[in-house]
């Protein structure tokens, strides 16, 4: 196994399993939002905001747990033969199976990225180029895109979320690749968790 392969691991892992471990506290902070909603609405005025912003915390909280989600092993699978297979085996299973997941993020990150620049009034067809753009200052931050309901926030925060998580659970998969490998040669990449 290459130096850079385990070090990309380890830093990955660790990357992804810190945030996924703040995440966890995301629960909360939507039963709060939904308990605040109901105590407004049977008390007081009911808030504009809470219907809205306890569906942002869930997209927050999964997409950016889907990454600690995918380096604990605790995704879903079809497990009808998978469980009787041999570590060798369902690395190689994995290893296959892996490309998918990898041209999938592929397609939601570009689609991310897309939909990010137009919230943020961007209506061409070079959102990497506009992003490059407002990075060196030859771009400028247009109309920027708000939700249709009373609250009417603004869309390229959670948006921005989304990107990072995609992103993030991009950077897991190679990492459960390179493991794949490493259990195909035989050797084990051990992260520590602190």
């Amino acid at each position: 196994m290459t130096a850079f392969m385990t070090g990309y691991v380890h830093v990955i892992d660790a990357v992804n399993y810190r945030i996924g471990r703040v995440m966890m506290w995301g629960l909360f902070v939507m039963m709060g939002i939904l308990l605040w909603s109901s105590i407004s609405k049977t008390f007081f005025l009911p808030s504009l905001w809470t219907l809205e912003m306890a569906q942002f915390a869930m997209v927050t909280y999964y997409i950016m747990g889907g990454p600690y989600s995918l380096q604990m092993g605790s995704n879903v699978r079809m497990d009808l033969f998978y469980h009787t297979w041999n570590d060798r085996k369902k690395a190689w299973f994995d290893a296959f199976t892996i490309f998918f997941l990898l041209i999938y993020l592929g397609v939601l990150i570009w689609g991310g990225v897309g939909s990010t620049a137009y919230s943020l009034g961007y209506w061409g067809d070079a959102p990497f180029s506009y992003f490059w753009g407002l990075i060196t200052g030859a771009e400028e931050i247009g109309r920027l895109e708000r939700s249709s309901t009373a609250w009417r926030p603004y869309a390229w925060p959670i948006k921005s979320i989304m990107v990072l998580g995609f992103f993030l659970m991009l950077l897991q998969a190679i990492s459960e690749l390179f493991k794949d490998i490493a259990r195909i040669r035989g050797n084990e990449i051990g992260v520590t968790r602190t």
